[in-house]
């Protein structure tokens, strides 16, 4: 077995480049001060949002073995077809059977920014909270693919942590989604899935890989925007407060000034 071989890109390249364009889009926004409030929200610096988003995007491709199950057949070379992705099962050469991994762009850096997130902000309890409903979401919905291990449909990580962070908190529903959707997809998809994965073929069952680490993104932007979305709304209510401030009242007429207009 050839180390090489566990790093590949976890989804086809065009699909992958739809990523890679969304985050220059984040970029340019963010050179043009359009989603420098966003990001402060979040509770880091722009740059070190950028840095988050591209390293989870390089670091994509980079598994780090855990462990091994032996004697199992595995598939290589193949496309995998599953709720309107197509996942590539990669080229494996003498493969001792399938390799569980932990992939490097979609666990291990979302695992420890969600921590620095829970601790900076205090969120620990609803934090907490929110990673139990999207667990559980995510494994109900789970599904094990032969050839490529467990796979998620994309928005499901997204749609479920924006509705459950929102609720819990507006004003910290952008930490909390980025928690709620990367550690509770991680949770509910892949380890509560590990037990599955016996006899599907898969050479790489990469935690927060294929057929995982696409939702686990899409979930960090959406962050950006339920922050941007935040501030749009705080700013619409101190308009109103403000401008309900600043009205003059109405002179108030008493009975006797009244009564001077007519003799």
């Amino acid at each position: 077995m050839r180390l090489s071989q566990l790093h590949y890109l976890p989804l086809p390249a065009p699909l992958f480049s739809v990523l890679a364009l969304s985050f220059l889009v984040l970029v340019a926004l963010i050179q043009l001060g359009v989603l420098q409030y966003a990001y402060t929200r979040l509770g880091i610096s722009a740059h070190a949002a950028l840095l988050l988003l591209l390293g989870s995007l390089l670091g994509s491709y980079l598994n780090l073995p855990l462990a091994e199950l032996p004697g199992q057949e595995v598939l290589s070379g193949r496309v995998v077809d599953y709720f309107g992705m197509r996942y590539v099962v990669p080229v494996v050469v003498d493969w001792p059977g399938t390799i569980i991994a932990v992939n490097v762009g979609g666990a291990l850096i979302p695992i420890l920014m969600s921590i620095y997130l829970l601790s900076k902000n205090g969120l620990w309890g609803r934090g907490l909270l929110a990673t139990a409903f999207v667990a559980g979401v995510c494994h109900w919905l789970a599904t094990p693919v032969p050839g490529l291990g467990i796979a998620l449909p994309v928005f499901v990580p997204a749609i479920s942590t924006g509705l459950v962070a929102l609720l819990l908190s507006r004003q910290y529903a952008a930490p909390l989604a980025y928690v709620g959707g990367s550690l509770g997809s991680l949770a509910g998809a892949d380890l509560l899935n590990l037990g599955n994965l016996q006899g599907l073929g898969a050479p790489v069952a990469s935690i927060g890989g294929a057929g995982t680490f696409d939702g686990i993104f899409v979930t960090a932007i959406l962050a950006v925007l339920i922050a941007s979305l935040s501030r749009g709304l705080r700013g619409s209510q101190t308009n109103r407060l403000s401008s309900a401030a600043t009205m003059p009242e109405a002179p108030a007429h008493g009975p006797s000034e009244a009564g001077r207009g007519h003799p």
